[in-house]
């Protein structure tokens, strides 16, 4: 790092090319702007669909083009070691200079610790659809921090949520270092480190929170494929570990999530929303989001060029449009490619129910007001250890009311905690999620509540699934409960989850069908659900594949399924089966 003042060269008139180009709909900033057409490129073609603010408006902020030249510099010592390209220099595209090089490494202001400037973003988000040169952008970053940052004894990891996982990260940089000559020179590449020579500074993979905290001393870190992390215990670890650094760098870079709630990613990928729109305010961060729009054609090459800043390059046209003609023939396919190569957050294999048409549904649901009221029950006991789950269901009209209770082990809460972003405990202190003592769930509470609800309510049915259910039904039974036998399989399940999915989306705020009350733990479960599907398009929640827990869905697709059941019994049947919708 540098003491002297960051240089600024004059602003030299528009050109034409340059004349043309609207820089506020391209998201540069006019330093940036100025810093390209200076240098010679030519206006970008894919501005991010997300871009958080850079940090001019910090008191004393100068961009340093020298720096930026710097880093890009740095970059072109790289060789491509893949592909058509191998052996080729990595020549940094102009969106790669104009949404993360320049931005990043060119803002610097005064350091507040030792007078000298410094760069002002310490932490970095690119996410980005697969094949737009992740790998390239996360190897040359990682290598300019250990051995070109001006910094002594740089200690930079690669974290990834497994040793495999870190090889995979760690390895292609190895391979860029050994396969550019002009970073043999500085750089000894081992196998599970690379060491800059005339510094000291190490390069390292890591996958754990221990191997990130032992003896650390931060000066950069690359989180890759951020949607792998299931907690946020190894990217706390490294974010903590350069507080005694003055210009550390963490670059996050990674595709797309499932649409997962409560995870490392979505509290990340939030963040860098609210940055962007203004809601929350950080200089010391930054992130761009590459990506369509949720309403955009997948299958035409407009959409695809909006999503790729490398387009017809990496990726080429002729992948793209082999991935969209297979996406066209399958919708766990096309989910796969909204993801994957379009940026956009899928949800699971089938996006089955929208969220959207799910709050419309709210409406309110007073307990105190279904006193007496005809209903019927859904009971998914799942494991002992984990979330159990008692749905009431309350037909009025063409409506249903819907009561859900569920149980959880208390030492159970600070797991479901790191998974929920900690909303777990909240659900517990507003009572939607009771806990029972110890490490397993007690059935006796369960008994207990069902006792109470059957003095409450006019209890027709409450179907079960034979699994883990046996002692507890029998005393159920021998209580007097209306116990009904509820398979899992696509016979018993898919004609209730399609009316389950319909219903949702016959409802509106004006007119709910399925009135939840804004349930949050059941909200998180419904936006969990994922549905598998048999060659004949029968249909059944899918555990395996969900995002998370769905037990609550499940529990109220069987008390529907009763319900309904009842209805038709007695020919007050308004629905017909008109197959599975993919929302």
């Amino acid at each position: 790092m540098t003491a002297r003042k960051p240089t600024r060269s004059a602003r030299p008139r528009r050109s034409a090319r340059w004349a043309k180009a609207d820089v506020e709909a391209l998201k540069l900033s006019p330093e940036v702007a100025w810093y390209l057409e200076s240098r010679g490129y030519h206006p970008p073609t894919c501005p991010p669909l997300i871009k958080t603010p850079e940090p001019s408006a910090v008191r004393g902020a100068v961009f340093d083009p020298d720096r930026a030249d710097r880093v890009v510099a740095a970059f072109r010592r790289l060789r491509h070691t893949k592909g058509r390209f191998a052996g080729q220099v990595f020549d940094p595209d102009c969106w790669q200079v104009a949404y993360y090089l320049a931005p990043v490494f060119g803002w610097v202001a005064k350091s507040k610790d030792t007078g000298d400037y410094a760069r002002i973003v310490t932490t970095a988000w690119i996410e980005l659809p697969r094949k737009n040169g992740k790998t390239t952008l996360a190897s040359g970053t990682g290598i300019y921090l250990t051995g070109a940052d001006g910094e002594p004894g740089a200690q930079v990891v690669c974290a990834a949520t497994n040793k495999d996982q870190a090889r995979f990260a760690f390895d292609p940089m190895k391979q860029i270092v050994r396969g550019s000559p002009d970073l043999a020179k500085h750089f000894d590449p081992f196998q599970s480190k690379i060491i800059h020579k005339a510094s000291g500074s190490v390069f390292e993979p890591v996958a754990n929170v221990g191997d990130a905290q032992h003896g650390r001393d931060l000066h950069g870190g690359i989180v890759d494929e951020v949607h792998l992390h299931k907690s946020n215990d190894l990217i706390e670890a490294i974010e903590t570990g350069t507080g005694s650094r003055v210009q550390p760098l963490i670059l996050f870079i990674t595709t797309a999530d499932a649409g997962r709630r409560h995870t490392p990613y979505d509290e990340k990928r939030s963040r860098i929303e609210k940055l962007a729109r203004g809601a929350l305010k950080d200089p010391t961060t930054y992130g761009v989001v590459f990506a369509a729009s949720a309403d955009d054609d997948p299958f035409v090459e407009a959409t695809w060029k909006k999503a790729n800043p490398g387009y017809g390059i990496s990726p080429t046209k002729r992948f793209m449009a082999s991935a969209a003609a297979k996406a066209k023939d399958s919708p766990a396919e096309l989910a796969s490619f909204q993801r994957l190569h379009l940026g956009l957050r899928t949800k699971q294999q089938f996006r089955y129910v929208d969220l959207g048409a799910w709050d419309g549904n709210a409406s309110i649901v007073d307990a105190s007001r279904l006193k007496g009221r005809e209903c019927f029950g859904g009971l998914d006991l799942g494991s002992t250890s984990d979330l159990t789950a008692l749905c009431w269901v309350f037909p009025e009209g063409d409506a249903f009311d819907v009561l859900l209770r569920c149980w959880s082990p208390e030492d159970s809460i600070a797991a479901l905690d790191e998974r929920t972003a900690r909303a777990a405990s909240n659900w517990v202190a507003q009572g939607w999620l009771t806990t029972t003592p110890g490490n397993v769930t007690d059935y006796d509470f369960i008994e207990a509540q069902i006792g109470r609800d059957r003095d409450e309510f006019l209890v027709q049915e409450i179907a079960y699934d034979r699994w883990n259910a046996q002692q507890l039904v029998n005393n159920l039974v021998s209580a007097g409960a209306p116990m009904v036998t509820m398979g899992q399989g696509f016979a018993s399940m898919s004609a209730p989850t399609k009316d389950f999915q319909r219903l949702v989306l016959t409802g509106s705020p004006k007119h709910p069908i399925i009135r939840h009350g804004g349930n949050p733990l059941l909200r998180w479960m419904v936006d969990n659900l994922a549905v598998v599907m048999d060659p004949a398009g029968n249909v059944k929640p899918d555990k395996a594949n969900a995002g998370d827990k769905i037990d609550g869905v499940v529990a109220l697709i069987m008390a529907l399924a009763r319900a309904l059941s009842a209805r038709e019994a007695v020919g007050v049947s308004a629905y017909e089966d008109e197959g599975l919708m993919i929302v």
